[in-house]
């Protein structure tokens, strides 16, 4: 799966959220000024690209996003690890409990995680 740009994230973000809406939806809800033309083109790439489909309803298009935000973001922890981490997930978690600041609540949360080891399988939560 393509990473998104911020832009496209941006839409992506709001369909997540609302559902199915037209432009000029999206339009109204996007986090800063975004003028029609680049709005449409990164709806057309999303739709190019599959992320998101589009219905026609009366004169309007209503854009839905198809890609599950949870695969979207699998996807770019996944190239995150490879990219800054030389495809360690280990590394990954280290630098977020090192740069992040995390309480002794937080830790002691992630050691009893760690302690109770991989998830059997069938039994995902």
């Amino acid at each position: 799966m393509p990473s998104f740009t911020p832009g496209e994230l941006a839409v992506m973000r709001i369909l997540w959220e609302q559902g199915e809406l037209k432009p000029s939806e999206v339009q109204q809800r996007f986090p800063e000024p975004i003028k029609n033309p680049a709005l449409r083109s990164y709806l057309k790439i999303l739709l190019e690209k599959g992320h998101v489909t589009r219905r026609k309803v009366g004169k309007a298009y209503l854009y839905k996003a198809v890609t599950p935000r949870q695969k979207a973001f699998r996807s770019t922890l996944s190239e995150l690890i490879e990219t800054y981490c030389e495809g360690s997930a280990k590394s990954l978690v280290m630098n977020l409990i090192r740069n992040e600041n995390l309480s002794e609540k937080e830790l002691l949360e992630l050691k009893q995680l760690a302690d109770r080891g991989p998830p059997k399988k069938g039994k995902r939560k």
